[in-house]
């Protein structure tokens, strides 16, 4: 059986991702991309600001938007060794410019709209949809990993448990995701207080901004960024019978 070295982050939300962050994100992969076998974007890697429906006065364009997180993946990219795989797994930030909405992008404009056709970048990637389902989620071993899409205090917990059910059930299994912006280490679910269950689950937090505009008047002092760091087993999940996987978070102090 081979093992796999993975990174995870999640939500850059370009174009507002701080210059202090991207430089700390990549020394972090600079000093761990020796052995990486997999680098993985939870999604949001996009702000989507033009999509949005709620008013707003950000002045970038979506082009902006998309050469920061074009310039982004690239340098992200470079530093990686050239094997290792690059995936996405869309947030919902990233499936508002495509979803059928036309609060949010009239529908004859969709299609124009896609990042692909306006840098080849994003084509070094591989992209799964924003859906809670197998399709939306990318599995290594016994680790699943998801962007996320409720945002309650227990959701990494109760998402952990329905991304379980809908990827087989099998024990021993590590749940990596992002959305909330809210930094976990890998935690054990729990049916009761003292009673646990065989699976765990981690947030990866956020690469975006600390205090955007929409969160000036709300609490975001559990928000922090942070890169997962979990080596596994790359075994199907129902033929391994005990733990096979190690993570942790590096978070940016």
């Amino acid at each position: 059986m081979s093992r796999a070295k993975i990174l995870a982050i999640s939500c850059t939300h370009a174009p507002f991702m701080p210059e202090s962050t991207l430089e700390w994100l990549l020394s972090v992969i600079e000093r761990e991309a020796k052995d990486v076998t997999h680098f993985i974007h939870l999604g949001d890697l996009f702000d989507a600001s033009v999509a949005s429906v709620h008013p707003n006065e950000h002045t970038h364009s979506l082009r902006e938007e998309y050469d920061q997180a074009a310039s982004l993946l690239s340098q992200i990219r470079h530093v990686l060794p050239k094997e290792s795989k690059r995936v996405i797994t869309m947030g919902n930030h990233d499936d508002n410019l495509r979803v059928s909405d036309p609060r949010r992008i009239p529908r004859a404009l969709r299609e124009l709209i896609n990042p692909h056709l306006h840098h080849s970048e994003f084509s070094n990637w591989q992209w799964l949809p924003y859906e809670k389902s197998e399709r939306g989620c990318y599995k290594v071993g016994q680790c699943v990993f998801y962007h996320g899409f409720d945002a309650g205090a227990t959701s990494d917990e109760t998402e952990a448990l329905q991304f379980n059910n809908l990827t087989g059930c099998d024990p021993w299994r590590l749940f990596v995701r992002g959305h909330t912006h809210r930094p976990v280490d890998p935690t054990q679910c729990m049916r009761t207080r003292r009673v646990p269950l065989p699976w765990w689950y981690m947030n990866v937090g956020t690469c975006g901004p600390m205090k955007p505009d929409y969160m000036q008047r709300k609490d975001t002092s559990q928000w922090g960024s942070a890169v997962g760091i979990i080596e596994c087993l790359t075994d199907r999940p129902d033929r391994m019978r005990t733990r096979n996987w190690s993570a942790r978070l590096e978070r940016m102090l």
